[in-house]
């Protein structure tokens, strides 16, 4: 069954450049969360389709590595120059497919594409150096190679832009890869496969690989002595059992995980300002996003201010399927994640929070939740510990800066965090206490291709995007030159 209202897209595994069915031709189906209604059935890949895959990047691997960079590059700006021109048609596939507002869809888009533009101009700046040893007698000369075949586990909240953040700077460097999209959103990342392909991406360089399987198709890749690489994005539990079975081989990880967000408003902060960069940092993705800050540790002096101000703006937020007009809230991606968010909120009313709008869950199809905000809740709550992905803002309070950063780093997660002072003096000692990957001061959003993106603790290792992100997809070569 196809929703007329879906664009034509692949449903196909894409292996050693050729679309085909799942061996044995299974599928699974991919689900509109606004009412619960089947998209479309695509393939559900096995274990043998996995060694496909892989086995077509090893094969591709040596002549893609031989590849001029500026031919790299080009093949990655007309994928960015096609995504840009047919956002609208990949921003219906993404919302039917997750539920995020055109709105949002659109800024998605904007910003994955972004990836593939940015690492078409980085492909051609892998350099080495060359050097003079210490003792005059011999040269040092470094270089920079493709670390060879990856593997790559992207998320479903940013389907497109959490694909082209690994891709983009692995086709930069001359890697080839498998792609294992989530199944709750494996549309979006079909459809850039096909933009790849019509954009030059050689046979093999690029294999998807769809399936509800995920474990038992990707670990037998994981374990193949011949995968160099493994990039990942999604939970910290999913994320420590990864790097566990990536061990046997030593290979060289990225992981990106999860995520409890600290925002922090000082007396002194531009409250206006600070609610503004609340609904950015809270509302991005509905929620569901490993950035989207979770706790809003606010000064007693202005958390009434802030706490009424937030409320007011998220309360008039529409609530509705992500294709309709002025719809700023869709569902939640599905009933599991619904009924997540629902237990958190009514874990901290229990335990004495207070709910200043929204909290019920509404009547009707589809996964939906209403923007909440929640005042007193206390430390014991759930929401301070656990990663909420969902519409909620709980906020807490307190009096002492030193506090305040105490209590921003008292999860085992590191990725961003968001601060709002005025006072330089103060905004400094804030950014350097906190222990995230990233900051975001005086604004509520840090995601940009041309910046670093990544955590700390168990919110996991290696960047991507800005100039560190194609080394990690880089190894580096000494040579020793002697006879001189």
């Amino acid at each position: 069954m196809t929703s007329s209202a879906l664009p034509d897209v692949p449903t196909q595994l894409f292996i050693g450049g050729s679309w085909r069915d799942a061996t044995g031709g299974a599928t699974f189906a991919v689900e509109n969360p606004a009412d619960g209604s089947t998209l479309v059935e695509v393939a559900n890949g096995t274990v043998e389709d996995g060694k496909a895959a892989i086995d077509a990047a090893v094969a591709a691997q040596p002549d893609w590595a031989k590849v001029p960079p500026r031919d790299r590059g080009e093949i990655l700006r007309s994928a960015f120059e096609t995504v840009v021109d047919r956002a609208d048609e990949l921003a219906t596939i993404m919302t039917l497919e997750m539920g995020k507002p055109l709105s949002e869809s659109q800024a998605e888009i904007t910003y994955g594409a972004e990836f593939l533009r940015w690492f078409s101009e980085e492909a051609v700046r892998v350099s080495g150096r060359y050097s003079v040893a210490p003792n005059g007698a011999t040269r040092l000369l470094t270089l920079k190679q493709p670390v060879g075949p990856c593997l790559m586990i992207t998320p479903w909240n940013f389907p497109l832009a959490m694909g082209t953040r690994k891709i983009a700077p692995a086709i930069a460097a001359g890697c080839t890869m498998v792609v294992k999209p989530a199944g709750l959103t494996p549309l979006t990342m079909l459809w850039l496969a096909k933009v790849l392909e019509e954009s030059g991406v050689p046979e093999g360089v690029l294999n998807v690989v769809t399936t509800r399987s995920t474990g038992e198709v990707m670990e037998p890749i994981i374990r193949d002595p011949r995968l160099r690489k493994l990039t990942f994005t999604g939970s910290t539990e999913v994320g420590r059992s990864l790097v566990e079975q990536s061990a046997e081989g030593l290979l060289r990880v990225s992981m990106e995980l999860g995520g409890n967000a600290p925002f922090l408003v000082f007396a002194d902060a531009d409250v206006d300002a600070a609610v503004e960069g609340a609904m950015l940092a809270k509302m991005r993705n509905i929620g569901e996003a490993c950035t989207a800050a979770n706790r809003f540790i606010v000064h007693a002096d202005v958390a009434e201010e802030f706490s009424s101000k937030l409320a007011e703006k998220m309360g008039a937020l529409k609530i509705g399927p992500g294709l309709e007009d002025d719809v700023k809230v869709g569902p939640l991606v599905e009933e599991k994640q619904r009924d997540k968010v629902a237990e958190l909120v009514d874990d901290a009313v229990e335990k004495g929070a207070t709910v200043v709008t929204g909290g019920q869950v509404p009547d009707g199809p589809g996964w939906f939740y209403p923007p909440t905000v929640l005042t007193d809740v206390p430390l014991s709550a759930k929401v301070s510990t656990e990663e909420i992905f969902g519409p909620v803002a709980p906020i807490f309070t307190f009096t002492d800066d030193d506090d305040a950063i105490r209590m921003a780093n008292d999860t085992e997660y590191g990725l961003v965090a968001y601060a709002f002072t005025t006072d330089y003096a103060r905004a400094v000692k804030v950014y350097e206490g906190l222990e995230t990957g990233m900051v975001g001061m005086n604004q509520g959003i840090v995601s940009n291709p041309a910046a670093p993106f990544g955590g700390v603790k168990a919110s996991g290792f290696g960047r991507e995007g800005g100039a560190e992100g194609i080394e990690e997809y880089l190894e580096t070569k000494y040579v020793g030159l002697g006879g001189l």
